[in-house]
């Protein structure tokens, strides 16, 4: 009995311990939704620019020869996976992994320490992810789609739905996607279409990459502080039951010993 008393005390205080560590990422999640969220508004607005730009372009007749819409033969993907630096965070990165899956074949650039321990290369963290480092990467991307070294770009990465839920998707970037609305605008760029669509699509490809991130690690931030709230939760509700048990085995003992004495003393 009291070896058995011993286990669930033991228990308790591992149960304790694990309250403990869920109640502080949590709060340290809680802290940092706000100033994510507002990142990713952000990121949204001026995706949602440079996206119309660039779709006014590709609509332009004299955009219509421009590699960058060139639709090929599927056969050649790039994906960029955008996925957490830590784990802990409930279904977010098992969401984007299980999608991953059904690209196999496709060539992988990984963003998030998380995605880089999955899919190989140099460790970029989705919560330190620069302007820089999505200029170099755009320029990268731009270039080898010219050269015709594959036949579509996309993100695969996580929309922030609201706190509560995130959903893993692919943005597709190449090739581009022509607005049929703008076709009616009268605007005007100099020097002229072309020029501007091959100087401006570096900027729409990082600025869409940055925009991707920041709505993932805002998903990642809010996943995280959902999985902790329902961890603590049942850590809780674990400690009680635990807590129960353990004062039922400890008034069985102490009935026992009485038991015990009462019969010991004659009585």
């Amino acid at each position: 009995m009291s070896e058995n008393i011993k286990q669930l005390k033991t228990r308790i205080k591992s149960v304790d311990s694990t309250l403990h560590l869920t109640k502080a990422m949590g709060l340290v999640a809680s802290s940092k939704i706000r100033k994510a969220t507002e990142r990713m508004m952000k990121g949204r607005q001026y995706e949602a620019a440079i996206e119309q730009m660039i779709g006014t372009l590709a609509s332009s007749p004299e955009c219509k020869n421009s590699p960058f819409l060139a639709v090929r033969d599927t056969k050649r993907t790039r994906l960029v996976v955008v996925a957490g630096d830590r784990g802990l965070a409930g279904g977010y990165n098992a969401n984007v992994f299980r999608l991953a899956r059904e690209w196999e074949d496709a060539e992988v650039t990984a963003i998030g320490k998380r995605a880089v321990d999955r899919f190989g290369g140099e460790i970029i963290y989705a919560e330190k992810f620069t302007y820089d480092q999505a200029n170099a990467m755009a320029k990268t991307f731009c270039e080898d789609y010219a050269a015709g070294k594959y036949d579509r770009l996309g993100i695969l990465c996580t929309r922030y739905v609201n706190v509560m839920t995130q959903e893993a998707y692919i943005r597709w970037l190449f090739p581009l996607q022509k607005d049929e609305l703008a076709r009616a605008h009268s605007v005007v760029f100099e020097p002229d279409e072309n020029t501007i669509l091959n100087t401006a699509i570096y900027e729409y490809v990082a600025g869409t990459l940055v925009a991707a991130v920041r709505e993932s690690f805002a998903s990642e931030v809010a996943a995280r502080r959902t999985a902790m709230d329902s961890a603590g939760k049942n850590a809780q509700e674990m400690i009680d039951n635990l807590q129960l048990e353990y004062n039922r085995a400890r008034q069985s003992s102490i009935t026992s010993e009485i038991t015990e004495i009462v019969a010991g003393s004659g009585l």
